[in-house]
């Protein structure tokens, strides 16, 4: 059974549309503990929801992850570990920070919580719910 993840990115370093044109991408510059353990958790077939930070504040995006987790090949730190990412499809409707934050369904959602997480877990409901919101069908 797949988990669900949602990963950040500035759209204006990476943004969901250059994840789209390249299909396929490596998935690094984590550096947080928490955000590590939690890229370290993902496996194939893992659904994950990309969210632009900076201005827009919103989920975009739907991606898989294709590969285990692998010590990034750019840094020496054997701590430091990428996935690749593969886009799945640009939701219909973004889904904002404001109307997550409004919605008890992502109370315990960490990006509500922890705004400076880059990757984080999201339960199966939270998924649900963000596709709904954003007009997707699961």
């Amino acid at each position: 059974m797949a988990n669900y993840w949602l990963v950040k990115t500035e759209p204006s370093t990476y943004s969901y549309d250059d994840l789209e044109r390249e299909q396929t991408a490596v998935w690094d510059g984590v550096k947080n503990p928490v955000a590590l353990r939690n890229l370290r958790s993902m496996h194939p077939g893992d659904q994950v929801l990309v969210y632009h930070t900076g201005d827009e504040k919103a989920v975009v995006g739907w991606a898989t992850v294709v590969s285990a987790p692998y010590p990034d090949p750019k840094q020496k730190n054997a701590n430091l570990v990428v996935i690749d990412l593969r886009a799945h499809r640009r939701l219909p409707q973004a889904v904002t920070l404001a109307q997550i934050k409004s919605d008890k369904t992502f109370a315990d959602l960490p990006i509500v919580r922890q705004g400076r997480l880059s990757v984080s877990p999201v339960t199966a409901p939270q998924w649900k719910r963000v596709l709904h919101l954003s007009g997707a069908e699961g």
